[in-house]
């Protein structure tokens, strides 16, 4: 029999630019009132990119605020900030952007707690570890690794400290549980994915941000899957065979080993993401009380 393995979950949460008014209300709650949110969790990070990214991918952020904001925020509660790099279409002329190199010499240099950046190409991991070497790396979930076999190589990489698998890997405990409490360690789960079970198109879906991203030509990806033309709902997403909820979490994962929790809502606006906030980490009895300081309280307008 397995033996249990106590830790924390971890969850890296959206939106570092695009929700930091969201953040920077909820934040000082979250520290002040520990005893509104659950003792078996923790903010990991919070992961984004301004919106004029070049390397970014995997969704568009739209803010108005800067780096050196963000990360005042992050360190202020001690919270690792990520960026996302996870453009897939990067060539080698684009490594010179001057802009893209400003940020990650910023996130590098405010290094307390130590950031990190998720990525996608291989010539961007390799210029990031040679040229940022205090930056953590995170291998993208936009490389849609739906092979377990290609799990386990990219979770051997010494570059990576956690690797996010495509959502459809979530359940496979039998191949997971085998995994060496190293390898355990680095597997980042995407919880709250609302995307359909079966689809076909995700690697399109991400290309199309990175094209757009480095204005390159191509046309506008339309995803065709079931619910596609409806957006994100919670309630789908909680349906998805590949949803990992509070209490698997809590029942299933943490005793597996498994610590690191990604959850994903960028692009989807403030008072979902405040839903995902309530729902991992929020005990129900205080969930009302939350909404009500920063609806309330904080005059915070999520709408």
């Amino acid at each position: 029999m397995e033996t249990p393995h106590q830790g924390t979950a971890l969850f890296h949460l959206p939106g570092l630019f695009e929700f930091y008014d969201l953040y920077a209300a909820f934040l000082p709650l979250y520290c002040a009132h520990r005893e509104y949110f659950y003792d078996w969790c923790a903010i990991g990070s919070i992961y984004g990119a301004p919106s004029d990214c070049l390397w970014a991918g995997g969704r568009v952020e739209y803010s108005d605020r800067t780096p050196r904001e963000v990360l005042a925020l992050t360190r202020e509660y001690g919270i690792s900030a990520r960026l996302t790099l996870s453009n897939s279409l990067l060539r080698p002329e684009h490594l010179t952007d001057p802009d893209c190199n400003a940020l990650c010499r910023l996130f590098q240099e405010q290094n307390d707690p130590q950031n990190g950046a998720i990525v996608h190409a291989e010539l961007l991991t390799q210029y990031l570890k040679k040229n940022y070497p205090s930056l953590y790396l995170v291998s993208s979930t936009t490389k849609v690794l739906t092979d377990f076999n290609d799990l386990q190589r990219e979770l051997a990489r010494p570059e990576f400290r956690y690797v996010v698998p495509d959502f459809r890997l979530n359940r496979a405990f039998d191949r997971l549980a085998a995994l060496p409490q190293s390898q355990k360690d680095k597997v980042e789960f995407l919880c709250n994915e609302c995307c359909w079970f079966g689809c076909t198109e995700r690697r399109a879906c991400y290309e199309a941000v990175s094209r757009k991203n480095l204005g390159l030509p191509g046309p506008e990806h339309y995803c065709s899957a079931p619910g596609a033309a409806d957006g994100y709902r919670f309630s789908r997403a909680m349906a998805n065979p590949g949803f990992i909820g509070i209490k698997a979490i809590r029942d299933t994962y943490l005793p597996r080993g498994f610590t690191q929790f990604k959850i994903e809502g960028r692009g989807l606006g403030s008072a979902l993401i405040l839903e995902f906030l309530l729902h991992y980490l929020t005990k129900p009895e205080y969930q009302l009380a939350v909404r009500e300081e920063l609806y309330l309280d904080t005059m915070l307008d999520l709408f």
